[in-house]
């Protein structure tokens, strides 16, 4: 059960797992957008131009609102999504090593300044012997 559970672990906190999730909400919260934009926009200037009905100011401001709640209810999600994110990224970030930096392979030769092999006993351009 407990090798279950790492396996989940290990596939529920990759990065495409986690963009698609990501990926999905945003999707949820911009169909709000979407549809306060047809259902307070576009459905009443229809509505007008059919002949179905008439609006007042207040109407309109009403309309307005009601699309500026949509807005800010998007932002609010994606800014709660990044933060979420981010804190998620910096604790997984905790636990994994650094990898410790490559070994030289070259050195420079002291008299004639070359870069040449760190294995090498004599300088293949000035012809020296290396200690």
């Amino acid at each position: 059960m407990k090798k279950f559970i790492e396996e989940f672990k290990t596939f529920a906190l990759r990065g495409n797992v986690m963009d698609m999730a990501i990926g999905v909400l945003i999707g949820g919260a911009f169909s709000g957008i979407i549809t306060s934009l047809t259902d307070n926009f576009i459905q009443p200037i229809i509505d007008v131009i059919m002949g179905r009905a008439a609006y007042t100011l207040e109407d309109v401001a009403l309309f307005g609102s009601n699309f500026i709640s949509a807005v800010i209810n998007f932002i609010i999600t994606a800014l709660i999504l990044f933060c979420l994110l981010k804190a998620m990224n910096k604790l997984l970030s905790v636990g994994r090593k650094e990898e410790a930096p490559a070994a030289p392979t070259t050195k420079t030769c002291p008299y004639c300044k070359s870069e040449i092999s760190i294995d090498a006993t004599r300088c293949p351009h000035c012809t020296s012997e290396l200690s």
